[in-house]
């Protein structure tokens, strides 16, 4: 869905206050050694690179982070090579690469003379935790991508953990158990799990496989600025 991509892309240029995780598989990268089939790319894994790094020149003020896929850790175990830090690297933006996860932290709004890290910055300057990693594991149905990434949510602080890897785009809120040991309270915590969506049609190694159709939606993560609170759409 190369044409799709390009206009999603543009569109987040465009817009005010819109930012991209970069959670892996940006090629497909195809290696001999590969199960696809290298003969039908339609473009070598050296151009998708190049590629991929023009069409992000226009949004990298916008990126937050990035991680590497199973695609792109095909030539690391092949040659030592991620193509995701080269496209980091040519976007002049390899200081937000992590190989596998990454730890993203926002805070909201300018911070006021004297202003401590306390309850006072909590409650004017909300602060959230992103968790991107790629993601691992199969599945023919959702509930085992579910399954997987929830499991994953056992990080203390997190409020949202964003996966892909799967082709299967949801989104859960499953609860911690939060323990305030100064306060003597119990609380639940929500957190957010978002699985994005994939850029692909039906065919090929997914129809030879009878695997089933991913669709695409994409989800937007809305943070709110004046209180804590985090919602997302699709």
């Amino acid at each position: 869905m190369e044409e799709e991509f390009q206009r999603f892309i543009a569109s987040v240029a465009e817009q005010d206050h819109v930012y991209l995780t970069l959670g892996g598989d940006l090629l497909d990268n195809g290696l001999k050694n590969s199960v696809t089939n290298v003969y039908r790319q339609r473009y070598m894994p050296g151009e998708q690179k190049r590629m991929m790094a023009r069409l992000l020149e226009p949004v990298r003020d916008r990126i937050l982070c990035s991680v590497g896929g199973n695609h792109e850790h095909r030539s690391a175990k092949e040659v030592d090579d991620d193509p995701t830090y080269d496209i980091m690297a040519k976007l002049d933006l390899e200081h937000l690469y992590r190989e596998n996860i990454a730890f993203v932290k926002i805070q909201m709004g300018v911070p006021h003379t004297g202003e401590s890290n306390g309850e006072t910055a909590g409650r004017t300057r909300p602060t959230y935790i992103l968790v991107v990693t790629h993601g691992a594991g199969g599945g023919m149905l959702t509930g085992s991508a579910v399954n997987r990434a929830e499991r994953f949510g056992y990080i203390d602080g997190m409020d949202a953990l964003i996966v892909g890897h799967t082709h299967k785009p949801f989104v859960t809120q499953p609860g911690k158990i939060y323990i305030d040991r100064q306060n003597n309270q119990v609380s639940i915590k929500p957190f957010k799990v978002i699985s994005a969506t994939s850029w692909l049609e039906y065919g090929g190694y997914a129809a030879r496989k009878m695997l089933m159709p991913s669709s695409h939606c994409l989800s937007r993560l809305t943070l709110c600025g004046s209180r804590k609170g985090l919602s997302v759409t699709m």
